[in-house]
């Protein structure tokens, strides 16, 4: 193994990059001797983080992971490491994601300088976010909230507060934690008030099924109770044709051989749901993601998803 260096893929944020570090280390645990070095590539969705614009308008989640996915097909680096949360359900010819380690916490984190809480806000508040599913399960809640856009690294998100362009903010506790930014985190969401995007909290591995010896290696990582549970919210969100423009959250959660999912599809505006709770076993995920994708679009009916186009 130690004459053949592997070669990790990944954006270049703060966050990316523990990850990829993560992963490497991961990597040399398990197969002692291995040469892991990370390529961190540029992609089209980091070169827009500076531009005050939703990730739907111009492009979705595909502005993440094309240029790494394009180097995966070329055989330029062995895999790619990814927030799970970013990938979209069609992949590339010849590539998947293969491999799943160990899910953080799930949830999403309430920050704020103005209040303790998310119900907390004063009337009017102004809360900043680029994610429409977290714009509308507020607004959902509390219609009387003024949304602003609000993208870039973590760190630019804290800094905006901190400038006082919003009251509060919502991030996911997964990265904070990964990042060992915790502290900064006012208090928690609530999971069943506030659905994490599906796959959230998980980091997804992405290589060439025709990679072997890549996929050997992985093999062993893998945490199959994660992606049981990210089989079953992807397909819900395959099933919706899900992206960056769809208001979409879901929780998969397993208990032994049981399997519980939680879907739940809103208007940008909150004004319209539709949720639901469906338990099934794990040999059975993606049909139960796709039983509830169906359930739900047949339950809000064709007007329902003009939104989304």
């Amino acid at each position: 193994m130690a004459e053949k260096t592997i070669r990790i893929g990944t954006r270049g944020s703060n966050l990316a990059l523990v990850q990829a570090e993560y992963m490497k280390a991961m990597l040399q645990n398990a197969h002692q001797g291995l040469n892991v070095e990370i390529d961190v590539i540029s992609t089209a969705g980091d070169r827009s983080q500076k531009e005050n614009i939703a990730l739907s308008e111009i492009g979705g989640k595909g502005l993440f992971t094309m240029e790494i996915e394009q180097k995966l097909s070329d055989g330029s680096i062995d895999m790619a490491v990814h927030s799970a949360k970013d990938m979209p359900t069609a992949l590339p010819e010849g590539l998947e994601l293969v491999c799943y380690p160990p899910r953080e916490n799930v949830a999403d984190a309430f920050i704020s300088n103005k209040a303790d809480t998310f119900e907390n806000l004063p009337h009017g508040a102004v809360v900043g976010s680029a994610s429409l599913r977290r714009r509308a399960l507020m607004w959902r809640k509390r219609p009387d909230l003024e949304m602003v856009m609000y993208r870039g690294n973590v760190g630019t998100r804290i800094e905006k507060l901190k400038q006082g362009v919003a009251d509060a903010t919502l991030l996911a506790v997964a990265g904070l934690n990964r990042l060992g930014m915790s502290d900064v985190i006012t208090s928690q969401l609530c999971i069943n008030d506030f659905p994490p995007a599906p796959g959230q909290g998980a980091i997804a591995i992405e290589a060439h099924l025709e990679n072997s010896y890549m996929l050997d290696l992985l093999k062993p990582l893998n945490h199959q109770d994660t992606q049981t549970a990210l089989i079953a919210e992807r397909a819900f969100l395959e099933e919706l044709d899900g992206s960056c423009r769809t208001p979409i959250g879901a929780h998969a959660v397993i208990d032994g051989k049981k399997l519980s999912l939680h879907g739940i599809i809103l208007k940008p505006d909150g004004t319209e749901c539709h949720e639901n709770h469906l338990e099934g076993t794990v040999g059975d995920a993606r049909e139960l993601g796709l039983e509830m994708g169906k359930l739900l679009r047949s339950r809000a009916g064709d007007a329902f998803f003009e939104d989304w186009a």
